[in-house]
This record gives C-alpha cells, sequence and structure tokens, in this order.
C-alpha cells in the first residue's frame, strides 16, 4: 500500500478541517442502494436519530432475481423492525423445507429453536424491496429514487470519502450529496466499491441464479422445495452439476423456479443456464403447469457473490453491506438474511462511532465493522467454501445426493448447517457441533 493509502486509512472520520452548509444534500450518512442491505441500514440508522439520506437508482416498485423465499434469519430481521408479516399483509409462510434427489424425498421442518422463528416467508422481491425502503422512510431516511449514483466524492488530502455524485430524476440532473460517512448496499456490481478501489476477490466462490415465474397449481404449496440434482445431458455422458434448483409457491397463483450454480464447475462458463433451466422444467410433470405457455415473466439471472469476496468491509469511511460485500451464504445461495443482519450490524457500529467525542475515537469505533463481520460470519464461510470445493467434484455431489437423503437425522443435521440455524448457546448437540467449526475455522 502506498504511504497516501496508509494515510487515508489512518485518518479519522468527520476531519474538523472539513466543513460542509447544511442542506437537503447533506446527512450523517449516505446508504447507496435501497435493496434489502441499505433499506435496513437506513432504518436503525434513522431509528437511532441520525440524518439518513437513502439513493435508489430505479423507481419502487422494480424487479429482482431471487427466489423470493426467506429463511427464518430473514424472518428474524423483519420481525425486529416492526414489519407486518402476516397473512393480511401478504405474506405466506413456509414450514421448511422439502428436499429431492437421488431418487428420494425428504420434508424437513426448520428447527425449533430460541434464537429464531420456526417459519419462514415469501414474497416477491418487488413488494418486498419497496415494503423494507417505505419502512426506513417511516422511521426517519430520506430517499431518493431515481437517484443513479455516478461516483464518489473523495478528499484529495485525506483519502476518504466524503459524499458522492448522482443523477438525479428522469432529466438525470447531476447532484452532490454530501456526508462523513457512506454505505455501499449497490449490491453485486458495487460499482462505488470499485471507485474506491475495493476488487473482488478471485479465491473467493461465485454463483449464478436464474429465475423465472409459473401459473401453477402448487402455488400455496407451505414447504419450500430443493432438487439436489442438476444434470448437464448434452455430451455422450450425463454431467450432476454444483448446484440446486427450487421450486417456491407464491401464493399468487405462480411458482417462482429457478436453479443456483456454482463457479466450481468445469461447465460454469460454457453452459447458457437458461438453457439449463427451461431443459428441467421441462423434465417435470406436465401437470405441474412449468410449461412455457404458462410462464409469466422471462427468465432472469443474477450472480451471487459468496463468502466475504470483496474486504476491507470498512475503509475511509466507506462501509460495505449485503452483496456490495459478498456477504451471500456459500452453504445455500441464501443473501437477503445476510443482507440484512450485516445493515444492522453497519448500523450498530456507526451509531457508537457517531456518540463518540473526537473523530479519533469515530474511527477507532468504525475500524470494529470488519472485525465483527468476521467474527459473526468469518468461521462459518471458511466452512462454506470447503463445501464449495467438495461439492464441485460431480462424484461427491452425486454420493451426498443419493446416500443422504436416506438418513433423515444426517439431513436434519445439514439443514441446520446450510441454512445457519443454530442456538449460539444451549441446543442440542448438532448445534454444538455446528457451532464448534465454525469456532474452529479460519476466519478470513
Amino acid at each position: 500500500m502506498s504511504s497516501a493509502g496508509r494515510h487515508a486509512d489512518s485518518e479519522p472520520w468527520g476531519d474538523p478541517a472539513v466543513t460542509e452548509p447544511l442542506s437537503d444534500n447533506t446527512a450523517d450518512v449516505i446508504v447507496v442502494g435501497a435493496g434489502p442491505a441499505g433499506s435496513t441500514t437506513a432504518y436503525h440508522l434513522a431509528k437511532a436519530g441520525l440524518d439518513v439520506l437513502l439513493l435508489e437508482k430505479t423507481e419502487f416498485p422494480r424487479e429482482k432475481v431471487c427466489g423470493d423465499g426467506l429463511t427464518p434469519r430473514a424472518v428474524k430481521q423483519l420481525v425486529a423492525m416492526g414489519i407486518d408479516i402476516s397473512e393480511e399483509a401478504g405474506w405466506l409462510r413456509n414450514k421448511g423445507l422439502r428436499i429431492i434427489g437421488g431418487g428420494s424425498r425428504l420434508q424437513l421442518d426448520w428447527p425449533d429453536l430460541a434464537s429464531f422463528p420456526n417459519y419462514g416467508l415469501v414474497r416477491k422481491r418487488d413488494d418486498f424491496d419497496e415494503q423494507l425502503a417505505r419502512n426506513a422512510q417511516k422511521a426517519g431516511a430520506r430517499l431518493f429514487e431515481h437517484c443513479n449514483v455516478t461516483g464518489p466524492v473523495v478528499d484529495e488530502r485525506t483519502g476518504r470519502i466524503t459524499g458522492v455524485t448522482a443523477k438525479l430524476g428522469e432529466e438525470k440532473r447531476e447532484v452532490t450529496f454530501r456526508a462523513p460517512l457512506v454505505v455501499a448496499a449497490d449490491g453485486n456490481s458495487t460499482r462505488l466499491s470499485l471507485a474506491m478501489g475495493l476488487h473482488r476477490r478471485e479465491d473467493r466462490p461465485m454463483g449464478v441464479a436464474v429465475r423465472t415465474y409459473f401459473t401453477s397449481p402448487r402455488h400455496d404449496d407451505d414447504y419450500l422445495e430443493s432438487w439436489l440434482e442438476l444434470w448437464d445431458r448434452r455430451g455422450p455422458q450425463d454431467r450432476l452439476l454444483p448446484g440446486y434448483g427450487w421450486i417456491f409457491g407464491m401464493g399468487d397463483g405462480t411458482s417462482n423456479v429457478g436453479l443456483g450454480v456454482l463457479n466450481t464447475s468445469a461447465s460454469f462458463k460454457e453452459l447458457d443456464w437458461r438453457e439449463v433451466l427451461k431443459a428441467w422444467c421441462a423434465s417435470m410433470p406436465e401437470d405441474w403447469g412449468y410449461t412455457p405457455d404458462n410462464m409469466t415473466g422471462p427468465i432472469r439471472g443474477a450472480a451471487l457473490p459468496m463468502a466475504f469476496n470483496r474486504q476491507p468491509h470498512y475503509t475511509r469511511g466507506l462501509l460495505l453491506v449485503g452483496d456490495a460485500g459478498g456477504l451471500v451464504n456459500p452453504f445455500n445461495g441464501e443473501g437477503i438474511a445476510y443482507a440484512m443482519e450485516s445493515g444492522q450490524i453497519a448500523a450498530d457500529v456507526i451509531v457508537q462511532a457517531h456518540a463518540r467525542a473526537t473523530p479519533a475515537q469515530r474511527e477507532i469505533a468504525l475500524q470494529r465493522y470488519p472485525r465483527i463481520l468476521k467474527d459473526t460470519y468469518g468461521g462459518y464461510y471458511s466452512l462454506g467454501r470447503a463445501f464449495v470445493k467438495l461439492i464441485g467434484n460431480p462424484k461427491v455431489m452425486q454420493i451426498a445426493a443419493q446416500r443422504g437423503l436416506t438418513h433423515p437425522m444426517l439431513m436434519k443435521f445439514t439443514l441446520k448447517l446450510l441454512a445457519n440455524l443454530t442456538d449460539p448457546t444451549g441446543g442440542d448437540a448438532m448445534d454444538r457441533i455446528i457451532n464448534g467449526l465454525t469456532k474452529v475455522a479460519p476466519k478470513a
């Protein structure tokens, strides 16, 4: 690192030499991106009394590629934010996970834990994301839609971010927003992080998800469904791909059908995953309705950045949350819960830093953020990286699919591990084993 970079990282937040006149474009914190990570961050900051600008490049409602299924980890976050998750408010509850593979079919309920509820939820992302953004607004965050952030404003003397430039509204009016602290919640592409020199780590797993919707009689299924076997049948021999397919009933007459695949497969770059999805749907029973005639929208895809694939999570006045920081769970491709959790953690750190008496003390508090993330997820994500490498071997994947499902107790353990659902203290023997493994694994 250059001497300028070292000096920049040592500079305190809120340098008294840097002053900005108060206006509608200044705040205590700027949050870039109003997905689950950004809106959760903004909500908790605003609830704590900080002045927050929440900048969203599109306009709600807007679509995002996702399975639309929320595990109990995400449900816990929604409850903490006071969101009405009743069926009357449009949420569909699910009891657990149905796993299909190796000629077997196993239905597992979400575990009964002190730390998490024993049910999940389903809701379309366009509506889900808007609810979170409006919730942040109600808490006091100032939301700007149609606000496309074009880059950071950096203090030349310190190297710290002091705001962002953006194009606002349909007319794309150029605007500058100022704040002593900025949160990057702008997803996998995270142009803001890249502009600040934070590039993706190539030694971390990456996934891709593709999905579409079908009108289907299975729309009110109260279990999320996961298919462990995805096949590439193009060559002389069928190849098992490292990933899984899903079917989530949406409760509105449609099913979300998609697949997630890891880049540990030799086929990752050469396959057209939309065609793989089409072929998989064509193999389904016809009465399920997963046919081209019943498709209600196009097949869309998105990247899944996993296991801290962009670091550091705090530098020079910029914090990374959610997909921007690569917080997707490598075990199962889940991103929403970790986006919301990291948003809450980031907000807690910022609030504590804001209350410190001097700039130097505030900077010490902010430097805790990456350490908290590593203490919370580092060991678990290291186990996930090992798991990703393991299932990259088609033979291992096939044995796991064929033999694992015949052992319900083993699969119950696997569900807890893959969904990261344990009680941190107490709990059963499975919880203690999983918690022990995450403690001894490297927190990289």
